[in-house]
């Protein structure tokens, strides 16, 4: 910013001229204009803006340093999954065969399509499944089933990706459950659930399916939570 002023000693010099030149009777009317000149010289000019004083403290603060940037997404950051632990949590059943309260079935097994579940992780089996779609086929589920074959399931098909949990009541074999997401994920597994028991059995992560099969399957062929699966015909 600046301001232009003419001083006052350049006043007094230009006030002798005009008397040595003998224009008295003009000296005050020039003299009134040089003035008014140099007063509106003294004005500030309109686009100049007001100076703003600095706050006390404002030399005392450092300045604010930059904010550090986001860290960068990681893919798979978020996805929730229960982690298959060094040894289960439940011991596998201590008897071959069905629990020897299991009851009769009333209307014997429905009949259901099946297909087929292929793990891309592990060395393991392809696994035969009945696909229990329908809310009368899933709330079924094995109920009285007396044994299965090493190598067969049932998989229950839901029709929204949330946390599913999962009884075994009137359920006579022991079973690990495998419960999968929507792209093949295992996001857990509930492993030697036990018999005709009408506690509840989750993972605490959401998910589209469930497999069952025989009690200690996934520990046999190595399956744990993490790994994928791609299904056939379901």
């Amino acid at each position: 910013m600046s301001s232009r002023c003419v001083p006052a000693t350049r006043l007094s010099t230009l006030a002798s001229l005009v008397s040595v030149v003998q224009l008295a009777p003009l000296a005050p009317a020039v003299g009134a204009l040089l003035f008014g000149v140099a007063l509106g010289a003294c004005e500030r000019r309109v686009d100049e803006p007001t100076p703003v004083a600095p706050r006390a403290d404002a030399f005392d603060r450092p300045a604010a340093e930059p904010a550090p940037p986001a860290p960068a997404a990681t893919p798979g950051d978020g996805r929730c999954i229960e982690p298959t632990p060094a040894a289960p949590e439940r011991p596998p059943p201590s008897r071959v065969g069905p629990d020897p309260a299991c009851p009769d079935d009333p209307t014997g097994p429905l009949q259901l399509a099946t297909g087929k579940v292929i793990f891309l992780d592990a060395k393991a089996p392809d696994v035969t499944v009945e696909i229990a779609r329908r809310e009368k086929e899933r709330a079924r589920g094995l109920m009285y089933r007396k044994s299965m074959p090493e190598n067969r399931g049932m998989i229950f098909v839901f029709e929204q990706r949330t946390q599913h949990a999962f009884w075994m009541h009137n359920t006579c074999i022991s079973l690990d459950m495998l419960f999968i997401d929507s792209d093949g994920t295992i996001v857990g597994i509930e492993e030697n659930t036990p018999t005709l028991n009408d506690s509840t059995f989750d993972v605490g992560c959401p998910s589209t399916y469930v497999l069952e099969v025989n009690a200690g399957w996934t520990r046999r062929h190595g399956v744990v939570a993490g790994q994928k699966v791609r299904l056939d015909g379901i």
